[in-house]
């Protein structure tokens, strides 16, 4: 009920890794390199269901849906980082989208997809080619606490605050039916960003390109520019308008024009893995 303290979601004891995390999605045979998104905690893959035509023709857009919702409202979400990526490494593997591609993930999802690039790499399924974070500090600043125990109305007013309720209309309250549909993942979300301890492993060799926006309190400036440390390939800062949630407003031109231009860089043969780029460390 809103307003009463929740108890933190418990793990699921039961994960399907070859369910429908890329639901409309096969691989593509025309397509020489893939762009894995993953959504912001709560978020669900409609936030890229537009990004194909502006991504450039040689890349095929592989939203993620992530359990709990969508089709996957009756699995439970998961409450652990690690875990899910490698569930979600498992699934690109089995349906062949880890040939070659690129990552990118929002806040939350920007550390899931580090992880889930990590996860690949053990695997020896290859590092992606590029990895793109966007609203998110370094994985060694998560584990704080950041609202996975709030009540429903301060919950809700976090939200708010960050602009995080766009499309929900009339629910966008507590009480309202579409925020409480989103409470749960939420809360599973964010209690897997407050149980996650980064563990110390080898930086990547791909590029990683890192978005931050104005003001916002989630994903300053000073810790997103520390993913540099997480690569020993090129660091690009690229700073936009709009807060965390930017790339559904103001920023959201200037994020995508970014991220074709980049994609243009990893044109390779199919099959093939193009190179990372270790001379290029610059910021704007």
């Amino acid at each position: 009920m809103s307003g009463t303290v929740p108890t933190r979601p418990p793990a699921s004891a039961v994960h399907h890794p070859s369910g429908p995390w890329f639901p409309g999605v096969s691989a593509d045979a025309g397509a020489s390199l893939r762009l894995i998104c993953f959504p912001h905690a709560g978020g669900t893959p409609s936030l890229y269901r537009d990004w194909q035509p502006h991504v450039g023709d040689h890349v095929q857009v592989v939203p993620v849906l992530l359990p709990g919702r969508g089709f996957r409202l009756g699995e439970r979400p998961h409450s652990e980082m690690r875990p899910l990526a490698a569930d979600i490494a498992s699934a690109l593997m089995e349906q062949g989208l880890a040939d070659a591609y690129a990552l990118f993930g929002h806040s939350m999802g920007a550390l899931l997809a580090y992880e889930v690039a990590c996860e690949l790499r053990s695997r020896g399924a290859g590092e992606p080619v590029h990895l793109f974070v966007s609203g998110s500090r370094a994985p060694h600043f998560y584990g704080g606490r950041i609202g996975a125990d709030l009540t429903d109305d301060a919950l809700l007013r976090m939200v708010q605050d960050l602009g995080g309720l766009s499309g929900l209309g009339a629910g966008a309250r507590a009480g309202g039916t579409a925020f409480e549909r989103r409470l749960p993942v939420l809360r599973a979300d964010l209690a897997a960003c407050e149980t996650y301890r980064w563990a110390p492993r080898r930086p990547l060799g791909c590029p990683v390109t890192a978005f931050s926006a104005a003001g916002d309190a989630i994903a300053p400036s000073p810790q997103v520019d520390e993913w540099r440390e997480y690569t020993y390939g090129s660091t690009l800062r690229r700073h936009l308008p709009g807060g965390h949630f930017y790339l559904s407003g103001p920023g959201r031109s200037r994020l995508l024009r970014e991220l074709r231009g980049e994609l243009d860089r990893h044109r390779p043969e199919r099959g093939a893995r193009a190179p990372a780029d270790e001379s290029r460390r610059t910021s704007a």
